[in-house]
């Protein structure tokens, strides 16, 4: 992941703090560790953002914040990430979530009406919490490891290309000197 990218469009932590709306959580987003951007922070922030965003539970970002500041990672990365299950992804993923949990406790997929109301979605949430809750957390640790693995990977691939860009660059500059020195001589 290159650095100067996502701190293009990762927000100050000063222009955060200025804020009248955010002042109360000031002291909690002051610690500098929160916002750096190493391989490390981002991955695990990645980690964070996508474990939270696969749960079916209000405040997320919450959660996500939370688990930044437990384990030292990038809390903008993290909060943002958790906007992956926005309102019009929420569905396709939790339905996905449900599936997989009904796969792996060996229950019949509940068949939706035509017209899905709340009251149904009441009448059916004893049938349908236990499977959305397990491949909800299935799905999240799974995920969370391969996002950070996968930022890892990507981050050292961008670093070592970046190297040898710059050491092709040397060797075709210290070409063009030899050149010139040997067109003096």
């Amino acid at each position: 992941m290159p650095r100067r990218f996502l701190q293009r469009y990762m927000p100050k932590p000063d222009t955060i703090r200025k804020q009248r709306s955010l002042r109360f959580i000031a002291p909690l987003i002051a610690d500098p560790g929160l916002w750096l951007l190493t391989r490390r922070s981002v991955a695990n922030a990645f980690s964070v953002g996508v474990f939270c965003a696969m749960l079916p539970i209000p405040f997320q970002m919450v959660i996500a914040a939370l688990g930044a500041r437990v384990t030292r990672c990038n809390l903008a990365l993290s909060i943002g990430l958790v906007w992956i299950t926005n309102p019009l992804t929420m569905p396709l993923i939790f339905y996905g979530n449900y599936w997989i949990g009904t796969f792996i406790l060996g229950a019949p997929v509940r068949e939706a009406p035509s017209r899905i109301s709340t009251r149904w979605v009441a009448e059916q949430m004893h049938d349908i919490m236990p499977p959305l809750i397990l491949g909800s957390l299935v799905t999240a640790v799974i995920l969370a490891i391969v996002a950070n693995i996968g930022v890892r990977l990507i981050w050292r691939w961008h670093v070592s290309h970046h190297w040898k860009r710059r050491r092709l660059k040397r060797r075709q500059r210290r070409e063009q000197i030899e050149a010139e020195f040997d067109d003096r001589v």
